[in-house]
């Protein structure tokens, strides 16, 4: 690679900049640091800045400190995001201070210190920054440092790369301690420009915001080019003993893995999965080195926090391609590593430790395939990855000029278990009724598909949307990623009369989300003439969608659900017209009707395994649907001798309770069909069509 691609580039734009005040030059350049994951992870390292503001009280001019608050992200932290405090309250907590035994409670000081009653809560990190006696402070993660940091030999290396510019700090956890720590090298090395931090990470100071900043991307630079320089010739994690499986095969090996493990890990709360085979991984799962490497555990307390103590390795090899024989192994396996975890945490923990939590891994390396993470949630089970592929990164260094060391096993559990990380864990607000739950949606891209889809999103589950309509698709897609966020929102072009298409697109979802929880059975047709008109390709058309279709995307998650043991629920849209007969459109009623009897076999079937299996009847839901669309309306509009303004009033005036069904409305029985609230429900249909006494059950 040249310098130019590997180098960390400058963005300050000093036209932007000049106007800004010093607490805007402060997001400017957090914002600009969180952009480069060279540079930090998401979430990781903060970022402050010390400022004259007018006290609110007095109108006086105060020395305040600006620093990014607790649980934030540089990259994307607007000014809300940070923490406000009184320097001169700050320094005289150094009062209160009762030594390292006691230097938890100093967090509860903080809020005391607070300026201009700024709810944001201050971090564990902010006496790292206030006693720093610079203006502006970054501390930054970057592989680069952390590769140094997490190094045998990294306080001579510190020394060697950086000089006297640098300056080295034993491993502290971060913490009141660690802030009067970095406030005497400060005053012991006035010429000092930062410190590394062992185990952790980097600290740099300036008395200038845009000076700050080129001196951190400067010294990340100078260690990105020594790493270059030493590792050039050297085989990383002493060389490959596996061979990458090709791309398809890889996705394919995952897609079976992925609702295996799930099923193994959702005890507690369902977990979402997170699939990755990029190079670094791919160079990282087929090294000579791995398991060892993989068994010493991350090093900076981020990453950690992010993939815990150690991955999981799986016991795949590529050359045999033995996924069947991993896969029967496989609850070994993962109970193998729980007892593992359970027995590190009875080695290290405390008398008021909290309490053990889920022992399961995060982080699943599989040889010639990947890595696979799973969480509570995409966002988090994608991030996850990220700090693993940081981790790789920082192993890579560290082992090819040193060795690579991971915390002490008992400085790892300190911060894992940390009463101050549980009170955060604590105060985490409640998850949506369907977090951690994964759908698959027929007829993704139609009114009463992307309402459902709309519904399951907004309380926390993510969705596969499946159509066959390519534009369609891509417009419901980019409205509902565009609104709830990239991470939890797929699409897929699928065809629900062809097997290999329905099973190509469950596949595709195990791969992304981990598998699937919520089957909703929605793509339809239409069609309307009388019996003598109607041809054989018309009625099998009906039947091969509305009767075969629903029947194979049923088999296929079936199949999922099964292997991940953990239930399910499939909703069938069907219609009115499955108990109601309607004149002029026997194909399509008859095969609704076919739609609702297979629910309720498939209702006697499932039940064993938890599997729930329920119907919606919506009625006359015009708004939004793709089958009013074209020839359908015409033909229904001809049948009750109207026109296309007057059908949707026609069919309100019809109904008893004179309304109009919108997609919303079925929406709002799909999600009660998958949610907690049906639990004791299955083989029921749900009437959603405003009132028509011939569609009762009976």
């Amino acid at each position: 690679m040249t310098t130019d691609q590997t180098r960390l580039q400058s963005l300050w734009d000093h036209d932007k900049a000049a106007n800004m005040s010093e607490s805007e030059k402060l997001l400017y350049r957090s914002n600009l640091l969180g952009s480069d994951k060279r540079v930090t992870n998401y979430g990781g390292g903060n970022t402050s800045a010390k400022a004259l503001e007018t006290d609110p009280l007095s109108g006086e001019q105060v020395e305040v400190l600006w620093v990014k608050g607790s649980g934030g992200d540089v990259g994307s932290i607007k000014m809300d995001g940070f923490s406000t405090l009184y320097m001169d309250k700050l320094r005289a907590l150094k009062g209160k201070y009762r030594g390292v035994e006691f230097e938890d409670e100093m967090v509860g000081f903080l809020p005391h210190c607070t300026f201009n009653l700024n709810p944001r809560a201050a971090s564990i990190d902010t006496p790292l920054h206030a006693y720093v006696p610079k203006a502006h402070v970054d501390h930054m993660h970057p592989d680069a440092i952390i590769a140094i940091a997490a190094s045998k030999d990294s306080k001579a290396m510190t020394q060697e790369i950086f000089g006297d510019d640098i300056g080295w700090l034993p491993w502290k956890k971060p913490g009141y301690e660690l802030g009067l720590w970095l406030e005497k090298f400060c005053l012991d090395n006035p010429d000092a420009k930062g410190v590394v931090l062992e185990s952790h990470g980097l600290f740099t100071w300036a008395d200038d915001a845009h000076e700050c900043y080129e001196l951190t991307l400067e010294i990340i630079n100078k260690a990105i080019a020594f790493f270059e320089e030493r590792t050039a010739d050297v085989p990383a994690f002493g060389g490959a003993v596996h061979n990458s499986m090709d791309a398809d095969a890889r996705r394919g090996v995952a897609a079976k893995l992925m609702p295996a493990i799930r099923g193994f890990v959702s005890g507690q709360q369902n977990m979402v999965g997170n699939f990755v085979d990029t190079d670094t991984v791919l160079e990282f799962v087929n090294s000579k080195d791995m398991p060892a490497l993989a068994a010493l555990g991350t090093s900076c307390p981020d990453h950690f926090l992010r993939t815990k103590i150690c991955p999981l390795v799986v016991n795949f090899d590529p050359a045999k391609n033995n996924i069947d024989a991993v896969l029967e192994g496989l609850e070994a396996q993962i109970a193998t590593y729980r007892e593992g975890y359970a027995a590190y945490y009875d080695r290290c923990k405390h008398d008021d430790s909290p309490a053990l939590r889920d022992p399961n891994a995060v982080v699943y390396l599989i040889p010639g395939v990947g890595m696979i993470t799973f969480a509570k949630d995409r966002a988090t089970a994608r991030i996850s990855g990220e700090f693993y592929v940081n981790a790789i990164n920082v192993m890579r260094g560290a082992d090819a000029v040193s060795e690579y060391c991971g915390l002490p096993e008992q400085e790892a559990f300190d911060i894992e278990y940390w009463l101050l990380e549980e009170a955060k864990l604590q105060r985490m607000p409640k998850p949506k009724s369907l977090a951690g739950h994964v759908a698959l949606v027929t007829g993704g891209a139609g009114g009463i598909g992307s309402a459902t889809a709309e519904r399951y999103l907004s309380e926390g589950a993510c969705v596969m949307l499946a159509d066959i309509n390519p534009e369609n698709l891509d417009a419901t897609y980019e409205n509902l990623s565009s609104r709830f966020g990239a991470d939890v929102v797929r699409k897929v072009i699928m065809d629900v009369t062809s097997e290999d298409a329905v099973a190509e697109a469950f596949a595709y979802t195990a791969v992304e989300f981990g598998g699937v929880d919520i089957l909703v059975s929605n793509a339809g047709i239409a069609s309307s003439a009388p019996v003598e008109e109607t041809t054989l390709k018309l009625w099998n058309l009906n039947m091969d969608i509305l009767s075969t279709g629903y029947f194979l995307v049923s088999r296929e998650a079936f199949k999922m659900m099964r292997t991940q043991d953990m239930g399910g629920s499939i909703v069938f849209v069907a219609s009115k017209n499955g108990l109601a007969a309607s004149p002029n459109a026997s194909a399509y009623c008859t095969a609704k009707a076919s739609e609702i009897h297979l629910a309720r076999c498939l209702a006697l079937e499932g039940a064993e395994a938890g599997i729930r299996v329920n119907v919606v009847n919506p009625d006359a839901v015009l708004r939004g649907s793709k089958i009013w669309e074209g020839d359908w309306l015409d033909q229904r509009a001809g049948t009750y001798g109207t026109d296309k303004d007057g059908l949707e009033e026609m069919y309100r005036n019809r109904s008893m309770l004179k309304l109009s069904v919108l997609p919303e409305d079925i929406a709002e029985a799909a999600y009660f069909f998958a949610s907690d609230q049906s639990a004791k429900s299955t083989g029921n249909i749900v009437n959603v069509d405003a009132g028509n006494v011939q569609a009762f059950t009976r």
